[in-house]
């Protein structure tokens, strides 16, 4: 990743085995959004989306600027199973804006990885930006692991 570490939601494991998150065809977003919450590893149902305890989407960036609301698309979402290990992987997305210093945002903190596929657009992990970053100073790139974005390990 360009800045931050990516923690995977604790209730991102209920998802799957509720079957609300499919990886290989759902619809992957990552959404920016600012200061005013704090992702945390054990947040109770996190959604992009009204009806949970923990609502991501309210605190979105400004979509001016090159950022588009709902976040940037994964390509290409694939789950490869290597031994006990399955890795969630996409197509080398390009998660990255140019420098927008009229209309780009200013406060990005959290990126926050999720299902736009599932019915209350589930959450999957939170990557710490080490913010503000900025779109006017820009430009902004997010990179994920080149070995995979998370790995599910059965034990």
């Amino acid at each position: 990743m360009a800045q931050g570490t990516l923690t995977v939601f604790n209730d991102f494991t209920v998802s799957l085995g509720e079957k609300k998150i499919n990886l290989e065809t759902d619809t992957i977003k990552l959404a920016l959004t600012d200061d005013t919450v704090t992702p945390t590893v054990g947040a109770a149902s996190p959604q992009w989306g009204a009806g949970s305890d923990e609502d991501y989407d309210g605190n979105e960036v400004s979509a001016a600027g090159g950022y588009t609301a709902g976040g940037f698309t994964l390509s290409g979402p694939e789950l490869v199973l290597a031994g006990a290990v399955a890795t969630f992987d996409d197509d080398d997305s390009d998660l990255s804006l140019a420098k927008d210093a009229a209309n780009g945002f200013e406060d990005a903190y959290w990126g926050i990885l999720y299902s736009d596929t599932a019915t209350n657009k589930e959450c999957i992990a939170f990557i710490d930006l080490d913010g503000p970053v900025s779109e006017k100073a820009g430009p902004v790139a997010i990179n994920f692991n080149a070995s995979g974005i998370l790995t599910i390990t059965r034990s």
